[in-house]
């Protein structure tokens, strides 16, 4: 704090400080007030550079803490993920399901090591402070991550509308849709603000929300 303060108070100072020398001094106007203009066109300067600095860091922690909520929360053995979710569909006699469902078992291996390994890097760079070099891409890689996995969640649902699945199945899915549309809702909002200070060319509205299906709950 006592830095940003030095950072940003450094040059109505020193324009204070000039302006008092040439009073005391007697020093022409017409010489003084470029020096001061241009004094005062470097603090400008220098504080919407430190501005931007900040909100890099700002966005580089809040893309963290979603990587890392992503990868702890619907990743690995959690309760709450899709893949627990189509775990149960074992249950189902059908040997359909079960074939999608073995799949899904293998796409779960790589998916967990992706994100385990996409949320290391993130807070490796975070600690860093390689904001703007890896902020861009950070955010495409959670991006893909999500929408691959968003993917597992529609053909989840599309087994539900073919099938007679359990309730207590359905129900659990319908838990993780409330946890992970919250999740999308940050990440729109964070896509939004990131593009106001950094080129992406991700929409917000891309990052979709999860269906809720009926009979859950």
């Amino acid at each position: 704090m006592f830095k940003n303060i030095i950072m940003r108070g450094w040059y109505p100072a020193l324009i204070t400080a000039i302006a008092v020398v040439s009073l005391i001094y007697d020093l022409s106007i017409n010489i003084m007030i470029p020096v001061l203009v241009v004094i005062l066109c470097i603090g400008l300067i220098a504080a919407i550079i430190l501005a931007r600095k900040n909100q890099l860091e700002l966005q580089s922690v809040r893309l963290t803490q979603l990587s890392s909520y992503f990868n702890r929360r619907f990743m690995g053995n959690s309760s709450l993920s899709i893949f627990a979710v189509i775990e149960n569909l074992f249950s189902i006699e059908n040997p359909q399901v079960w074939e999608w469902a073995r799949g899904c078992e293998m796409a779960h291996r790589i998916f967990d090591s992706w994100s385990d390994h996409f949320a290391t890097r993130v807070e490796t760079d975070l600690r860093n402070r390689r904001y703007s070099e890896f902020l861009h891409t950070h955010i495409n890689e959670l991006w893909a991550v999500n929408n691959h996995y968003y993917d597992f969640t529609e053909q989840f649902c599309e087994i539900v509308g073919k099938f007679e699945v359990p309730k207590d199945v359905i129900e659990q899915y319908n838990r993780f849709v409330t946890e992970y549309n919250a999740f999308a809702e940050n990440f729109r909002n964070a896509i939004t603000e990131l593009k106001t200070i950094a080129r992406t060319q991700i929409e917000a509205p891309s990052v979709k929300l999860a269906r809720e299906l009926p009979g859950g709950r």
